[in-house]
């Protein structure tokens, strides 16, 4: 299996710094920054021990998202699909092990609704249709897309296809998120032999520690914790404009004030307080696998929660952050516009949903939650 040479994350993160700007420009995070994130062990941090890759415990998979959305939100949710390939666990082995023939970096992408039917052939399926939100599809080296034959358990079925046999539509326009490349896919007339279909969060055929983490649970985990990071950023870059420069209307500068230094301490602690509870509840979970224990429904309901509760706050934080940056704040340039058009983006992801709130109620109640939730 190829090996690719180590790169310092904190040199590739730098480099994400630096060209943002371009990855919304071309409405992608082109390959060759793919390619250092590989080196920067992102796309391995998922892949089984068995095939050479690092099957790294989530929480440290999540604060590499987090540190990468610092730098550009929609860098961190491209890496974020370095999580991605605990779903491709659910293939047979032999199916895995062709995937890994190259090494164990591999970027897993895709475009799962809306589920379109396959006709059953002869072992496996003939597929056509179109998806959406195929986030970093550009830089994968597979593309799963979402049928509805062969389906069980009200689980969707993914087929998994090369590149090649995919189709890019590039109609990815949107007000935040642009450097994802959330573009559709389209399937014609493409055969998918069974052993290359599985059901999404589907029992894992890999055992390891990894592939009994919830796998629907952390997919969500993995794109909330982008607002960690933009966060993170927008209390930076307010923070900076605090002293130091002079007002627009020759008042005093905003270190000065007295409700600046309020809400931004209540900012600071709202984030804090929301990053404790979402790491908190990740380690709790993945210590609990380690001694053997199976996930609870509770477990999960709480990974779930705390997902959705770090993309609202989050995205609060940036909001009170923009507040505080005043007109300056207004300008398409600033980098506050960015964190707020970013992270109002992740809030809307379907796994993040207001629902999940009324789903972890009716399990803290002991009452059947809303489909899909678990």
């Amino acid at each position: 299996m190829a090996t690719l040479n180590p790169l310092p994350l904190n040199e590739v993160i730098a480099e994400i710094a630096s060209r943002r700007e371009e990855f919304e420009r071309v409405s992608h995070v082109p390959r060759d920054v793919i390619a250092k994130l590989k080196r920067a062990g992102v796309y391995r941090a998922a892949t089984p021990q068995r095939f050479g890759g690092d099957a790294r415990p989530p929480g440290e998979f999540l604060h590499m998202i987090e540190r990468i959305a610092v730098a550009d939100g929609s860098a961190a949710w491209v890496a974020s699909f370095g999580s991605a390939t605990i779903y491709l666990a659910a293939l047979p082995l032999a199916t895995q092990a062709q995937i890994y023939a190259e090494g164990p970096d591999q970027v897993f992408a895709g475009g799962l609704f809306p589920l379109q039917p396959a006709q059953p052939v002869d072992g496996g399926f003939m597929v056509n249709g179109t998806w959406k939100f195929a986030s970093g599809c550009k830089g994968a080296d597979w593309l799963g897309v979402g049928i509805g034959a062969g389906s069980a358990g009200g689980k969707p079925r993914t087929a998994v296809f090369r590149p090649q046999q995919v189709e890019i539509v590039e109609n990815w326009d949107v007000v935040g998120m642009q450097g994802t490349g959330s573009h559709d896919l389209r399937v014609t007339n493409q055969f998918s032999p069974d052993e290359w279909t599985f059901e999404r969060g589907g029992e894992s055929q890999v055992d390891e520690p990894l592939y009994r983490y919830p796998s629907i649970a952390y997919a969500a985990q993995v794109l909330a914790v982008v607002n960690l990071g933009l966060a993170r950023a927008a209390l930076n870059a307010v923070n900076h404009m605090s002293g130091g420069r002079k007002t627009t209307t020759g008042a005093p500068q905003l270190a000065d004030r007295a409700y600046f230094r309020i809400e931004l301490s209540k900012a600071e602690a709202q984030l804090r307080s929301a990053r404790a509870f979402f790491y908190e509840t990740t380690d709790d979970v993945w210590q609990s696998i380690l001694t053997g224990n199976s996930v609870t429904s509770e477990q999960v309901s709480l990974l779930r929660l705390a997902a959705t509760q770090i993309a609202r706050e989050g995205a609060d934080v940036v909001h009170r952050a923009y507040r505080l940056g005043g007109t300056t704040a207004i300008y398409k340039s600033h980098p506050l516009q960015r964190f707020l058009r970013d992270s109002m983006v992740v809030t809307q992801h379907a796994f993040l949903a207001e629902g999940n709130y009324d789903g972890a109620g009716a399990v803290f109640v002991g009452v059947p939650p809303i489909p899909g939730y678990l």
